[in-house]
Order: C-alpha cells, then structure tokens, then sequence
C-alpha cells in the first residue's frame, strides 16, 4: 500500500458556521444586509446591490425570482378583499366607487409590501445559502 492511499478521504473544508433564518429573516424585512443587518440591501426599488457597503457580505449572487411577488399578492389579497366585502355590506357604494378606490389602493398597498417582502425572502434564501451557484461555479468545458 502507498503512502497516498492512507489520506484518500482526508478533503480540507470549512463547515460553514450556521445561519439563523429568524435573524436573517427580521433584518431582511427591515431590508438590511441579512449578515449585519446594518447595510442596505436593494441600490434601487428592489434592485439588490452586488455586496454590502458595510461588511462586505456578496448579495448579487441570490435571486428570489418570483416568491415575493407571490407572497405579496397574498398579502395584499388578504388585506383588499376583506375590505371590499365589508365595505360592501356596511355602506353598499356604487360600482363606480369601488372601482375607483380598490384598483388603487391594491397597487399601492402592493408597491408599498414587495420591498419588504423580498428583503425578507432574500435573507432567508441567504440564511439557507440557497445561492445561484451557476454563475459563480462554472463547470469544467472539454
């Protein structure tokens, strides 16, 4: 037997140290870097920053796709038809005014929600390293 076969299974790696989800998830939607939670996590409405001005951490490489769009409508669901159905019942508006106020107010209680949201699901994604490795780990070309 070689010398080389007794260190066959011996692979120098880290574990990573544990993430909470729950911490992650409070500074996310306060829309903090899931790291420090001091650093700001979008650059623009909901354009997330390539890294954290403050610690460093790399955010780009996370992508939520379309889970905070449906959590938000779910939201927003929750919230506009309860208060068309009561309104309904309590005061009975012409259909006119409920299509000038319900279209409205679900746009804006739904651009108003998304931001949080998605902070809060890219820092979950980030607590469970559920990461867009395609990009940063090419696979060998031959």
């Amino acid at each position: 037997m070689s010398e080389n076969d007794n260190n066959f299974g011996i692979i120098a790696t880290s574990v990573p140290k544990d993430r909470s989800a729950f911490q992650a998830l409070k500074k996310g939607l306060c829309r903090k870097c899931p790291n420090c939670g001091k650093g700001r996590i979008f650059r623009k409405y909901v354009t997330v920053n390539d890294e954290c001005a403050n610690c460093g951490e790399e955010l780009s490489h996370i992508r939520a796709d379309d889970i905070p769009p449906y959590f938000t409508i779910t939201i927003v669901g929750h919230i506009v038809v309860p208060g068309v159905m009561w309104s309904e019942q309590a005061w009975s508006p012409s259909l006119l005014t409920h299509v000038a106020i319900w279209p409205a107010l679900t746009l804006a209680l739904t651009m108003a929600i998304l931001p949080y949201v998605k902070g809060g699901v890219l820092s979950v994604l980030w607590a469970h390293r559920m990461f867009e490795d395609e990009k940063r780990f090419q696979p060998d070309k031959h």
